[in-house]
């Protein structure tokens, strides 16, 4: 009996497509355990939300650390997704050779409305299984921050982190790496500030 199985790709197949021109960023596809998934496109309050975010870590930590915005990271379970920011170790032109492994990265940030579902499972497994060890996702139906840290891998070899906190959109939290850097939250959930 012949079995059917989804094609997976491994990140050099996966790059290979891309030189060859298969895929292009019109196409926002991520690699994702060796399948291709089609990202969401993303509507104006986590567009808005993206900017503000960005222009808000590079006032406060300048120089410190390399900010990207939308970019990808490359993660040792055959995944290279788009993290809406990360905050990586060094300097920009320290990943003119490769993108940000997960020993380089201080903190993933996903903006979510539409794929609120995904971040906090999909995404939050894989960065966890990664080794990454902070990852936030900016809640915005529910106007506040989840902060996760300390990833593990349970009894049942499921990764996840120990560590939740829920920041609400009238606070500020201590990026991590950063013991001096306070990030307003209220200018991430304008919408909220105005209730």
């Amino acid at each position: 009996m012949n079995v059917v199985t989804p094609k997976r790709f491994t990140i050099a197949e996966y790059h290979q497509l891309i030189e060859l021109g298969f895929l292009t960023e019109a196409n926002h596809i991520e690699l994702i355990r060796g399948e291709l998934i089609q990202m969401t496109a993303k509507g104006t309050p986590h567009t808005v939300c993206s900017s503000i975010l960005c222009r808000q870590l590079d006032r406060l930590l300048g120089d410190q650390a390399v900010i990207r915005g939308q970019d990808p990271i490359t993660l040792p379970n055959q995944s290279e997704p788009e993290p809406d920011v990360v905050i990586a170790r060094g300097r920009d032109e320290d990943y003119l050779a490769h993108h940000p492994y997960p020993e380089d990265i201080l903190l993933v940030i996903e903006i979510s409305d539409k794929t609120i579902d995904y971040d906090q499972t999909t995404k939050l497994s894989l960065y966890a299984e990664a080794g990454i060890s902070h990852y936030w996702i900016v809640n915005l139906p529910d106007s506040q921050l989840e902060r996760h840290s300390q990833p593990y891998q349970n009894a049942q070899r499921k990764f996840s982190y120990l560590s939740k906190e829920i920041s609400l959109s009238n606070q500020s939290v201590v990026i991590p790496g950063f013991k001096d850097a306070l990030l307003d939250l209220s200018r991430l959930f304008p919408e909220s500030a105005l209730a």
